[in-house]
């Protein structure tokens, strides 16, 4: 059987994504984006922006252009996603319609500033519609948490079945505090010290494991120097169980990901031990004086895909558990 199979009987088998989702928002920058993704490989999302990163007036246009791109020969990979207006803007029916066209090859829409289940239901629903209206059965649905309802629902928004991803707004978080959360805690280190912002933050990932979804931390306004976006970075995966992380500039994409990448030492040990195991048919195994079993594969097993979605080379020994994976590879997609 397949490790997918065997780790996972009676789990829930997390959601895996590209550790680095790219916002660009403007027809140059989206397009700059793109060719980067064609050179690097599908080792990062984009996400075309139709709300905050995009200009006021010309909605109707830029998400036709959203929807271009989309279905263009420069999306090599289909991992690129759009974000939409919010439930309750008059834009949001039109953006949904406009990108459902694309369906067939949209990795996933984002839903920003939902107040609780009952807006991120809604959502759902009508871009299930327009998905369906386009062919498409399956699309997933990321949503952001930057309101006090949506983070007190965050359990239940994680649960629908559609959402794949929840996300941390934390600049439309702190600012709903009207000034009871000073500014600093938009960034680091107040970001990461704050109780509400810190609050906030671990909710929203344990709601995402709770459930098998992928939990993506918020933006680093910090543009020149990419080590602060690693250092953040560094921080949410360590100290806050974050999987992936959002970037704003070109420069953020190679630290975030170098820094969720598994490191070599830990994708050897891994590689290792499920080696073993699967020769014993997953049965207990004794390595280096500690014992392993199937409560242990799963982690390593993620540690595997994990480092596989970032485009290390695997070691050859492990290289057969991965002939007809479940869990596709986001390239394999759709």
């Amino acid at each position: 059987m397949h490790p997918s199979e065997v780790l996972f009987q009676g789990n829930l088998q997390p959601t895996l994504l590209p550790a680095c989702d790219h916002y660009a928002g403007s027809e140059k920058l989206m397009r700059k984006s793109i060719a980067l993704q064609q050179e690097l490989g599908p080792l990062f999302d984009i996400t075309l922006d139709c709300e905050d990163g995009a200009s006021a007036g010309n909605e109707e246009a830029h998400a036709r252009l959203v929807a271009e791109l989309i279905n263009s020969d420069d999306n090599r990979f289909n991992r690129i996603g759009a974000r939409v207006h919010d439930v309750h803007s008059p834009h949001f029916a039109r953006d949904v319609e406009l990108i459902c066209a694309a369906a067939a090859r949209l990795a996933y829409i984002v839903v920003p500033k939902v107040n609780g289940i009952d807006d991120t239901a809604r959502a759902v629903k009508h871009i299930g519609a327009a998905a369906a209206r386009a062919g498409r059965q399956d699309l997933p649905v990321h949503v952001l948490i930057e309101t006090h309802g949506a983070l007190h629902d965050v359990y239940a928004i994680a649960a629908l079945p559609e959402v794949q991803c929840l996300s941390f707004g934390i600049m439309d978080f702190v600012s709903s505090h009207y000034g009871a959360i000073p500014g600093s805690a938009m960034r680091t280190p107040g970001q990461f010290t704050h109780p509400l912002v810190v609050r906030a933050k671990l909710e929203i990932a344990a709601a995402c494991h709770a459930h098998g979804k992928v939990p993506s931390h918020n933006v680093t306004t910090e543009i020149k120097d990419t080590a602060v976006a690693a250092n953040d970075a560094q921080r949410a995966a360590a100290e806050f169980g974050y999987t992936r992380m959002w970037s704003i500039h070109p420069s953020q994409i190679k630290p975030i990901i170098k820094t969720f990448t598994p490191r070599l030492s830990e994708v050897n040990e891994a590689a290792a031990i499920l080696h073993e195991a699967a020769a014993v048919q997953w049965g207990p195994i004794s390595q280096h004086g500690r014992l392993h079993d199937r409560a242990s594969y799963r982690y390593y097993w993620t540690v595997l895909q994990r480092a596989r979605l970032a485009g290390l080379t695997l070691p050859e020994s492990v290289a057969p558990l991965f002939n007809g994976t479940s869990t596709a590879h986001p390239m394999e997609a759709h």
